[in-house]
């Protein structure tokens, strides 16, 4: 059995959910065609995305073309999501990459292609809703050649666009049909295929082209399973088929033309994958993982790099629309697994392997909001958040005393949050305004010592800390200089715990992502009493005493070393007419930013590079199609923290 795990991507309303609906419609797979504004597509699963008529979170659906089996991902639009989509394409073989033939390209449709250039993707142009009145197709597809890649070619003509009989006709072969396959599946250039996802012209050819110009995956084939269920419900691993030939799964953002090695080395190994999304089901936690090589079983231990390994209870496969129980999960299918308590996305299942940081590593989101709710919900608020922030680690939670702080991308994505907590957890939570996230950054260094039972040192610990600035983006490290066996190891634990949570606010109110956190000194009273008594613990160390005493001795050092707030600074690409270069570069200026360099690109447009504080973002979006005709696109996506210009002071 062969498999292509497919991305469906687009900007907001080109009509890639009702696409996939097409698609799984063709094939067989369902009966009758779901309707975004009807709420009853495959895909849209979520009762919100159901309501508001956008994908939210990246599903999976699968069906065949021909002898492949397809795993498509359908997978938001709205730039609030984007981390959704950039988790997804991680895991792709191939993408579809939707536009409509009225809008055209679009801000999103510029941010999703260069994200799949930089993974060297295979991606396929199809040009939508060439029925609509003011389908311009050939008009698009010349502007995909210009603002998105020369590298395209349209392999059909649309005949009466713009009218309910339009229709496709493939191009004459030329010789090019063979090499552009070839091409294609290296990722070195992309055919442009026209439809309509609402009359389904167009669909059937599409179908036909996923297996011509994406590369497949094969997972050398095995006899069928046969179901063994145990009485827990969960199916019984048994012994692998025989396995013949075949390829293995390339590596996340590697070249497609690495699939083509032997499958028998894939029977072999160890089972690696990717997980790519966590949800709930019944209570219980599922892991979605693109599975890349080897074969992983039911009762299977594998490792996911937390410092233990776990066991699988369950797995399910996706087959034909549907999430079928297995005992095996292979090379090349999506797998939803149960068992994996720790999981989180982006964690590499199994063996490590050059280039699994990049399934980890995603854009911090630029903006946070405090959220609030009635005294007696606000255990639950913080708990219903925080397995939020398990499903997507780009929901980052902190909490400081009663305050409670959310990361997000934008105002969209703060509706949807409250309106999961209110249908999902029946919270109902109260968010503030969206701000600019900032972080403090050390400065220099600082050290700060107290003694048990001294100077007005109430606990039963002596704690020295010395902190010290951390290269950006390198974390909190804590280290001891002071010998491990100086105390119990539990009480070392409960330091480097309380410090790793009290940098969550620094003195400035920010958080202070990157120090080295030096333990210097160290020591406890121990375990004692009174003559003939119980342990008494106004005599002795617990863990409560070192939770207590290290925040106030980590202030201390951190305020000693000295902080400066940041801020977000986001790189971006604006596109627009030549004639209007001064007056939007002046704009960018008043914003904070700086236009670095611009060059004339084919058209007469202008690509401008530059950069530009996060919380001016906004209003550059705003203001530029004003300054620009309509015509100017602006992309920008997170870079790095800097200093405020004008400091900050408690």
């Amino acid at each position: 059995m062969s498999y292509l795990n497919l991305g469906i991507v687009a900007h907001v309303d080109a009509g890639k959910t009702s696409l996939t609906e097409r698609l799984l419609h063709h094939s067989g797979v369902i009966d009758r065609l779901g309707s975004v504004d009807g709420g009853d597509t495959l895909t849209d699963s979520l009762a919100l995305e159901r309501e508001r008529g956008i994908t939210i979170r990246a599903s999976v659906a699968s069906f065949p073309a021909r002898d492949v089996t397809v795993n498509v991902l359908d997978t938001p639009g709205h730039p609030d999501f984007i981390a959704e989509v950039d988790r997804s394409l991680a895991v792709l073989d191939g993408a579809v990459l939707v536009l409509s033939a009225v809008e055209g390209v679009q801000a999103q449709t510029l941010v999703l292609m260069r994200a799949l250039q930089r993974l060297r993707l295979p991606v396929i142009v199809f040009v939508n809703k060439i029925d609509r009145r003011g389908a311009r197709p050939e008009a698009v597809a010349d502007a995909v050649a210009r603002r998105l890649s020369p590298d395209v070619l349209p392999v059909q003509r649309v005949l009466d666009a713009g009218t309910p009989a339009a229709r496709v006709e493939r191009l004459p072969d030329d010789g090019l049909r063979a090499w552009l396959a070839g091409e294609s599946r290296r990722g070195a250039a992309h055919p442009v295929l026209f439809g309509s996802a609402v009359t389904g012209v167009g669909v059937s050819e599409l179908t036909a082209a996923l297996a011509t110009y994406l590369p497949v995956v094969a997972d050398g084939g095995g006899a069928p399973e046969v179901e063994d269920t145990r009485a827990d419900g969960a199916p019984e691993a048994g012994p692998d088929a025989p396995r013949a030939g075949g390829t293995n799964a390339p590596a996340a953002g590697t070249n497609a033309s690495s699939v083509g090695t032997n499958a028998s080395a894939a029977a072999t190994s160890a089972p690696s994958g990717v997980v790519f999304a966590i949800d709930r089901e019944d209570g219980r936690k599922r892991a979605f993982v693109r599975m890349r090589s080897g074969a992983l079983r039911v009762r299977d231990r594998i490792d996911l790099g937390h410092g233990k390994s776990e066991r699988v209870t369950g797995l399910r496969v996706a087959d034909r629309g549907s999430l079928d129980p297995r005992s095996t999960a292979r090379t090349g299918q999506i797998a939803v697994v149960q068992g994996l308590a720790t999981a989180r996305v982006g964690d590499v299942v199994g063996p490590q392997r050059p280039g699994d940081a990049r399934a980890s590593q995603f854009p911090p989101p630029s903006y946070e909001t405090v959220v609030d709710a009635e005294p007696a919900a606000r255990v639950r608020l913080y708990a219903a958040l925080s397995e939020l922030a398990e499903q997507d680690p780009l929901i980052r939670v902190r909490r400081r005393d009663e305050e409670i702080t959310v990361s997000l991308y934008g105002e969209v994505q703060r509706e949807v949050l409250a309106a999961i907590l209110q249908r999902e957890y029946r919270v109902e939570a109260r968010f503030g305004e969206v701000r600019t996230a900032r972080t403090e950054r050390l400065v220099g260094t600082g050290h700060a010592l107290e003694i048990k039972k001294q100077n007005g040192n109430e606990f039963h610990a002596t704690i020295g800390l010395r902190v010290e600035p951390a290269t950006p983006g390198s974390g909190v490290t804590f280290e001891l200089e002071c010998e491990r066996g100086s105390m119990p190891p539990a009480f070392f634990d409960a330091t480097e715990d309380t410090v790793r949570r009290e940098l969550a606010r620094g003195p400035l109110h920010w958080p202070v992502p990157d120090a080295r956190v030096v333990m210097t000194h160290s020591g406890y009273s121990p375990r004692q009493s009174h003559m003939h008594q119980k342990f008494n613990k106004a005599m002795s160390s617990t863990g409560a005493d070192f939770r207590g005493l290290t925040p106030r001795v980590l202030a201390a050092a951190v305020r000693r070393a000295g902080t400066v707030v940041c801020e977000p600074m986001h790189r971006f690409v604006i596109e627009l007419p030549e004639d209007t270069v001064g007056p939007v570069a002046s704009l960018v200026g008043r914003l904070g930013g700086m236009p670095f360099e611009s060059r004339l690109g084919s058209g007469g447009i202008v690509i401008m590079h530059g950069e530009i504080p996060a919380g001016s973002v906004a209003a550059l979006q705003r203001d530029l199609p004003g300054l620009t005709h309509g015509e100017g696109m602006c992309r920008t996506e997170h870079d790095r923290f800097e200093p405020l210009r004008e400091p900050v002071r408690a």
